[in-house]
């Protein structure tokens, strides 16, 4: 904690400093050298990497920086080009965004283990409004961010606008698609998964190289892959103008892998080592709460819910870290996502495996029975509907890596929402680069099973399409499947209200051009009291 700072020949006492900061008259400067003890950062800011906020709740949010001067040096004893102990940062926390009306500023710390990273946990603020805020150290002043606290518990909320993003590979593109939803002023963004890739593309034309030129499998790998996609200006837009809710997929840490799992058979305690690199890493440059968040070796819980009143419960889940071994796993080909059947896999049935792990789907079951709102909507990295596949002599078989490599946990799951009434069940997924409008049922081989929830799939932001006439082919097997379509890339829309959630694709121009430009694909309607979809 600060005893003092110096400007110029004046000495300021704790005391004074406390008391200038209630009176709001304190510059922004002068918090800064009070946090960096006058410090110069030769390259003129720190704050390369932007600001976000996260973990929205009724009187507070998680707000994030990371002090990263040089973004990409990550060895010889500096971490963005700083070295030495934990650094005080200055923050300031507006009703407005021009700061004149100050709810919050203080001290806080840049913490040298997570590579200097921030994690504020902001508590005392009022309910259901927006906040914005800033970060000083020295001279230096971050860009302006906007945070947003949820409604107050049991609040009749009217309106929810969010977005929803996934899979967005540096090297494929541009990333048009987060300055496309940064500008329409969302409430909140889901990030469902593969905010990150971690190898280095071979099979596709590429826009951009990869940082270090090498797949990142290390810590400083990790963090120079997180510190390029932070430098990116469309990212760093979005992340300070909308507050994010956050969960992963794989490529965060590698293709395909579940739990201690390599999808390239690494030895598990060397996997695990891997793991940890990259869960250490994505929460440095993540706002996540440090009290549910801050790993712990290979660990690091990231599932969570958000209430925003009576309107809407968000439910984010983690369907890589506790997911079971995946079906007839084992080499030489079967550690990525493959296809099965029940008779060539008789394991894939077992109901003991699970993609969510034992806990996290007790905590999802209470989180539905304690629900006050009138939409329970999750958040998640893999698509949930069955995708009825016949490959060659392959029939009615299941992909592995999604929920089809998990039957019976998706059953339980269904079977749960429809046996305890959840109001206005809603999934939200990624990871398959290609927008799906699905009837999520009981039993997906009967058309006549009543359909529980709706299930929307987002595109890819700039990874590429999976095989269109292949999956075209699966699409038409598959009835419940009301929409599919993989040419374009974009991002996901929604304006919720009580009576009704719509939902729109967006798609972009062209993501090898930096101005693409922006439409709407696709639009759909959830009418509250109707599980299913319908074009409007």
């Amino acid at each position: 904690m600060l005893s003092r700072f110096k400007r110029n020949t004046m000495t300021i006492n704790r005391r004074r400093f406390l008391h200038l900061a209630a009176s709001s008259v304190v510059a922004p400067a002068l918090i800064g050298r009070a946090a960096g003890q006058e410090r110069t950062w030769r390259s003129g800011t720190p704050f390369t990497l932007g600001v976000a906020a996260g973990c929205p709740r009724p009187t507070g949010f998680v707000l994030w920086t990371r002090l990263a001067p040089e973004p990409f040096v990550s060895e010889s004893g500096l971490l963005g080009g700083i070295s030495g102990p934990t650094i005080d940062v200055g923050y300031e926390i507006a009703r407005d965004d021009a700061f004149q009306d100050i709810a919050v500023r203080g001290i806080t710390s840049a913490d040298r283990d997570f590579a200097y990273s921030v994690h504020l946990e902001v508590d005392g603020l009022e309910p259901g409004r927006p906040y914005w805020y800033r970060f000083m150290s020295g001279e230096a002043v971050s860009r302006t961010g906007r945070a947003m606290t949820a409604p107050a518990a049991g609040a009749d909320l009217d309106r929810l606008r969010f977005g929803t993003v996934s899979c967005s590979h540096y090297e494929l593109g541009y990333f048009s698609p987060y300055r496309h939803l940064a500008d329409e002023h969302p409430d909140l963004v889901m990030y469902l998964g593969d905010y990150i890739y971690e190898y280095i593309e071979k099979r596709h034309p590429t826009v951009r190289a990869h940082s270090d030129g090498v797949e990142a499998t290390t810590l400083p790998t990790y963090r120079n892959r997180y510190a390029q996609y932070h430098t990116d200006p469309d990212l760093q837009r979005l992340r300070a103008e909308a507050p994010g809710l956050i969960t992963w997929d794989d490529h965060e840490v590698e293709n395909d892998y579940g739990d201690q799992w390599s999808a390239n058979f690494i030895a598990p305690e060397q996997f695990l080592l891997r793991r940890a690199a990259a869960y250490r890493a994505f929460y440095e440059h993540m706002p996540l709460s440090p009290r549910l968040s801050r790993p712990n070796g290979p660990s690091m819980r990231i599932y969570d819910r958000f209430d925003f009143g009576k309107l809407a419960r968000v439910s984010m889940l983690d369907g890589r870290q506790y997911r079971s071994r995946g079906a007839c796993y084992g080499p030489p080909r079967k550690g990525r996502g493959h296809l099965e059947t029940a008779a060539s896999c008789p394991e894939l049935f077992d109901e003991n495996r699970s993609i969510l792990g034992t806990e996290q789907e007790g905590w999802l079951y209470l989180g539905f029975a304690q629900s006050p709102a009138r939409w329970n909507i999750l958040g998640q990295d893999v698509m949930m509907a069955r995708l009825r596949t016949n490959e060659g002599d392959l029939r009615d078989a299941h992909w592995t890596d999604a929920w089809d490599g998990y039957p019976s946990n998706r059953a339980r799951v269904l079977q749960h929402i429809s046996d305890a009434k959840v109001s206005n069940p809603v999934v939200f997924s990624g990871d398959i680069h290609s927008y799906w409008t699905n009837d999520l049922k009981l039993d997906f081989d009967k058309p006549s099973s009543p359909v529980v929830a709706t299930e929307f799939v987002g595109t890819s932001v700039t990874a590429t399409p999976p095989p269109e006439e292949q999956m075209r082919r699966y699409a038409r097997d598959n009835p419940h499947i009301r929409f599919f379509e993989p040419k374009f890339r974009g991002y996901v829309s929604v304006d919720l209200t009580r009576e009704r959630m719509q939902t729109r694709y967006r798609t972009v121009s062209d993501v090898t051009d930096p101005q693409a430009t922006v439409s709407t694909l696709k639009s759909y309607v959830v009418e509250s009291g109707k599980a299913g979809a319908i074009e409007g």
